[in-house]
């Protein structure tokens, strides 16, 4: 449906749907059941919405807010994107709320051998943190070698 109105499919990303008209431009990001849609023609975004509301229900939420665990503010030159919730919920998950910022969050010279014992009791627990750090990445490029 959506092609079919004239937006061509990200190659990179299958999620993410843009259509240029002239001076016009519009972009629609599909995750799940939620959608963003923006561009700079309000005119163009409205007809969007038309359409989109012909085949399904849906609901217009405003201006953006947060999505997918990003918090989103504007200002008349920029747009701000911060995670600080979800930092918040893995700091409180992680019961590490009361911790004091590290110059090197991690280990230095830390050598691991086949002989040592049990590293982690909790595998799946590690996976989930490291699965979150990752997605932590997306406003904090500064903790991807660490993660």
């Amino acid at each position: 449906m959506i092609k079919s109105v004239g937006f061509q499919q990200s190659k990179t990303d299958y999620s993410l749907f843009t259509r240029h008209n002239n001076s016009s431009f519009t972009t629609f990001l599909i995750y799940v059941d939620a959608i963003l849609l923006t561009g700079n023609d309000l005119i163009e975004i409205q007809r969007v919405k038309d359409c989109l509301l012909q085949q399904f229900r849906i609901n217009d939420l405003g201006d953006l807010k947060y999505f997918l665990g990003i918090e989103f503010s504007r200002s008349k030159a920029s747009i701000y994107m911060s995670q600080r919730k979800y930092v918040l919920d893995i700091l409180q998950d992680t019961g590490l709320t009361g911790a004091r910022p590290e110059k090197f969050p991690m280990e230095q010279y830390l050598k691991l051998t086949p002989d040592d014992e049990e590293l982690l009791k909790d595998p799946v627990k590690y996976m989930r943190l490291v699965g979150r750090l990752i997605y932590l990445t997306v406003t904090r490029s500064d903790i991807t070698f660490l993660v």
